[in-house]
Formats: structure tokens, C-alpha cells, sequence
């Protein structure tokens, strides 16, 4: 595809300029080569944005602007996404190897997303309680001040948009930290909001270390809220960091997601979306279906088939269009799924396909590990407890409800699950016995803005998306006038005679 990268240029204070941190390499995985290298954020950076989104953020030209005059603004930047789809996702696939058929609908995504919270914003009311006594009580809501979010590799245009839509909406300045990895996608959306008309400094990008530029947004004393997507690990230090400054923080972090197929389940319709509830995005995806529980009972039928279907799958470059698997995000990240298969394997875990990365000549030189399914484990081996972020499946036998729902919650995680089954009372009822942010029903990774989504336990906490989610970056006020014109009666005033 004929496309360039632009400069090594970042957004810092409303100004492109070079940063002053350590050098950014962003590589394409899938062909094992360098896309171009930035010259990343530093903590001195962090501190230039950050004054001058407090500036921006409390001018009377973004404080003052009725609901309908700021959703014109995401408008305008959802316009300017959906305008430049196809540069959007080429950036993306060269940052990440992700598939132009998935970075074309992340971008088409993020698009909607602006637009969402911008009818949302338009739409939403201030509450007026009702008093108990001779006044009038309303609860309206104010910008936090300045957020910093920050945003994962895997899925970087949409994750940045589920922040900064919201964020922007409620009346904050944003700063963006984009994952080191993938850091051009953000600076495309900077781009474009700028183009949009955003007043300068209400956003920046700052790409760097999360050492450097993570830890000094959570330390500084003027950033109000961190909202981060990433590992469980990383979340916990910043939660850490934030309880110092009485912050709040929106943690969305990693999955062990169940799934569970159930002996009268529409079978064909349990493996595409098992299929795609792993396999997909290379099962770079927090909420992959990385842990299968299949009713005994069909057991011996249905796994494999699910092998033979996965055997199936299109395991080849991110810009052909018949590829279903690309390449891993880097190399270093696939021999960490290497590795987690091999202990998986040491555990006493049998391949039954994949486990290797393929022999495909074409494909030598990038990232690419095939997509893998082993059995033989229980719920209790270190590759059913821990997240591995690849095309890893493991798939167990079950009896009844009872033993599914028990070794489904016994996990840290608690993000989403997969129920296949034609009863729907049982899966209504399973769905609400397991402990996740999501449930999915006789389908999987399907998202709609308008609703919540969030984890539980080292899933994290809080919500995004929905129209709460525009609240999540508000403070809340309770305003009380008076009706009756007495003075107080406590004063005992003004005195008698």
C-alpha cells in the first residue's frame, strides 16, 4: 500500500514538536521491520502538557460552551475519523500486524464512539431532587479537570477514543499516553482532533515510557483521574499511586475468560464463535475465550471438530484479505506465548494443533505463532490462571452447572464469559452465577458503545462506554436555593424589638 509516515513530531501542550525522552522504535511485527522512530515523551513534557491543559481546560472558551457546543466538537472528530478510515487502519496494521479487515473496524469504531458521547452529552439532564423543605435542590455535574488515559497496544485507536470521547464530552482536558509499541495510530487521532478545531492544549500525546511518562501523569498533582486499559500488574501500582492523591482511577485490565458449551448447544454456531472469541486478533484481547469447558457428554464429538476448524484458519500477512490470524505484536511477545505453551506442555498438556510458529516460508520473518489448542490440564495449571495475550486455547471437560460455575469463578480474573446452550433459563441463569463484566450468550466479542463494560477482581474496577460513562468523568454537586426569604431560624435573627 502507498502510504508514508509522517515526522517524528509529538503533541505537547498544543504544539508539534520532538520530545524529550528516549527514542520510540515502531516496528511492523508482520514483516519484522522498522515503520519509523519517534523521539518519545519526557517527564518534562508530562509537566508542559499538563499546565497547559490546566490552562485550556479552565478557559471560559471550553468551560463556557453550552452541552450542544462541545458535542459539536466530537461531531467534527468523528467526521474526521470516518473521513480517513483507510490511513487510520494501513497506521494501525503497521503498528500493531493487526489485520486491515480489524484496524478498518477499530477505526470505524472509534468514529462512532466520539459520535456517541456527543449525543449523549446533548441528551443528558441535570437532576432536580425533590426538596424537604422551602428550597429548591438540584445535582448537576462538573469536569474533573485534567485526565490522563492511558491506552494499550493491542487495540489503540478504540481504547484511546473510549477515553477521550468521554472525557472531552464531560468538559476535561486530556492527556494521551499510547502504549510504546503503537504509538502512530494515537498520533493520527491527535491530528484529527486538531483538524476538528479542538482548542489548543485541551489535548495531548505524549508516547514514552510508562517509567517516565506513566508514573509522573500519576504522580502529578494536577492530573484528576487516570483511566488506564493494560496488565494487572500495572494497574495495581497505579491504583497504589493514585490512593496517595485521594484520585479516582479506571482500571480495565487482563482476562482468563471462560467458556462453556453445553451438550445442547447449536454446535456449529459454539465453534465460529469460540473460533473468533480466541483466534481473532491473534488472541491479543483481554477478553479472549481462553479457557474452554465442554459438557462431557459431547466432549469426545465436539473437540475435534473445534481442532479441525482451527486447522482451517487463514494464518497469513495482516494486509491480505483472506487472513484470519496475523502476525504477534512484536517477537519478544511471542516467545512469551512460547513459552506459557511449553509450561503448558511441562504441566502435562497435549497439543492438539498448533503449538509452533508456522512452517510457511512467507511468514519466516514475522511474529507469527499458529493458533494452538492443548487438553489434558486442569483449571488449576499456571496456563489456565494466568493471561497469556495470544492464540492459546485450553479446553476442559465439565459435568453439571455446578462444577462449571465453580471452576469458572475460580479464577483472579473477572472479566467476560461465553455461554453456548439452546435453554436459555440455563444460560440466564449461568450467566448470572459467574463473576464477570460481560456475558455473552450463544455469541462472543461483540460490543455496542452505548453499553457498560468493565472487569471484576484483577479484571479491574469501574465502567466505561454507556451513558454512565460520560458521568465517570464528572464530579457531582448538590445545589440547594432557598425558597421561603426567612432567615434561619437557629440565628435568632435579626433579634426582637
Amino acid at each position: 500500500m502507498s502510504q508514508e509516515f509522517r515526522d517524528d513530531r509529538i503533541l505537547v501542550a498544543g504544539e508539534w514538536r520532538k520530545g524529550r525522552g528516549a527514542p520510540i522504535a515502531s516496528r511492523f511485527a508482520a514483516e519484522d521491520v522498522e515503520n519509523t522512530v519517534l523521539t518519545g515523551a519526557s517527564e518534562a513534557d508530562v509537566d508542559d502538557a499538563v499546565a497547559r491543559a490546566a490552562q485550556a481546560q479552565a478557559d471560559p472558551a471550553w468551560q463556557m460552551l453550552k452541552a450542544h457546543e462541545r458535542a459539536a466538537h466530537l461531531y467534527r472528530i468523528a467526521e474526521g475519523i470516518a473521513a480517513d478510515i483507510e490511513r487510520i487502519a494501513w497506521v494501525q496494521s503497521r503498528d500493531t500486524s493487526k489485520t486491515l479487515t480489524e484496524t478498518r473496524a477499530l477505526a470505524t469504531s472509534a468514529a462512532a464512539t466520539f459520535r456517541y458521547f456527543g449525543a449523549v452529552l446533548e441528551t443528558s439532564d441535570e437532576v432536580l431532587t425533590v426538596p424537604r423543605g422551602d428550597y429548591q435542590t438540584t445535582s448537576v455535574h462538573d469536569p474533573l479537570g485534567v485526565v490522563a488515559a492511558i491506552t494499550p497496544w493491542n487495540s489503540p485507536i478504540a481504547s484511546d477514543a473510549q477515553k477521550v470521547a468521554p472525557a472531552l464530552a464531560a468538559g476535561n482536558a486530556v492527556v494521551l499516553k499510547p502504549a510504546s509499541w503503537s504509538p502512530l495510530v494515537s498520533l493520527e487521532l491527535a491530528r484529527i482532533i486538531e483538524e476538528a478545531g479542538l482548542p489548543a492544549g485541551l489535548f495531548s500525546v505524549l508516547p514514552g515510557s510508562g517509567r517516565a511518562v506513566g508514573n509522573r501523569l500519576v504522580a502529578h498533582p494536577d492530573i484528576a483521574k487516570v483511566s488506564f486499559t493494560g496488565g494487572t500488574a500495572t494497574g495495581r501500582h497505579l491504583a497504589k499511586a493514585a490512593a496517595e492523591k485521594l484520585m479516582p482511577v479506571a482500571l480495565e485490565l487482563g482476562g482468563k475468560s471462560p467458556t462453556i458449551v453445553f451438550a445442547d448447544c447449536d454446535t456449529d454456531l459454539a465453534i465460529a464463535g469460540i473460533l473468533f472469541g480466541i483466534f481473532s486478533s491473534s488472541g491479543q484481547s483481554c477478553i479472549a475465550g481462553s479457557r474452554l469447558f465442554v459438557q462431557r457428554a459431547i466432549y469426545d464429538s465436539f473437540v475435534p471438530r473445534l481442532v479441525a476448524a482451527t486447522r482451517a484458519l487463514r494464518l497469513g500477512h495482516p494486509f491480505e484479505p483472506s487472513t484470519q490470524v496475523s502476525s504477534l505484536v512484536h517477537p519478544d511477545h511471542r516467545s512469551e506465548v512460547e513459552g506459557y505453551v511449553a509450561a503448558g506442555i511441562a504441566e502435562g498438556g497435549r497439543v492438539l494443533t498448533g503449538g509452533a510458529r508456522p512452517g510457511d516460508a512467507d511468514l519466516a520473518r514475522g511474529a507469527y505463532y499458529a493458533p494452538t489448542i492443548l487438553e489434558g490440564l486442569d483449571n488449576a495449571s499456571r496456563i489456565c490462571r494466568e493471561e497469556i495475550f495470544g492464540p492459546v486455547l485450553v479446553v476442559m471437560p465439565f459435568e453439571d452447572e455446578a462444577d462449571v460455575i465453580a471452576q469458572a469463578n475460580d479464577n483472579s480474573y473477572g472479566l467476560a464469559c461465553g455461554i453456548w446452550s439452546r435453554d436459555y433459563p440455563k444460560s440466564w441463569r449461568i450467566g448470572r452465577a459467574i463473576r464477570a463484566g460481560t456475558v455473552w450468550i450463544n455469541t462472543y466479542k461483540q460490543f455496542s458503545i452505548a453499553t457498560p463494560f468493565g472487569g471484576d477482581g484483577d479484571s479491574g474496577i469501574g465502567r466505561e462506554k454507556g451513558r454512565a460513562g460520560l458521568r465517570a468523568y464528572q464530579r457531582q454537586k448538590s445545589v440547594y436555593t432557598d425558597l421561603s426569604g426567612r432567615p434561619h431560624p437557629w440565628a435568632r435573627w435579626p433579634a426582637d424589638g
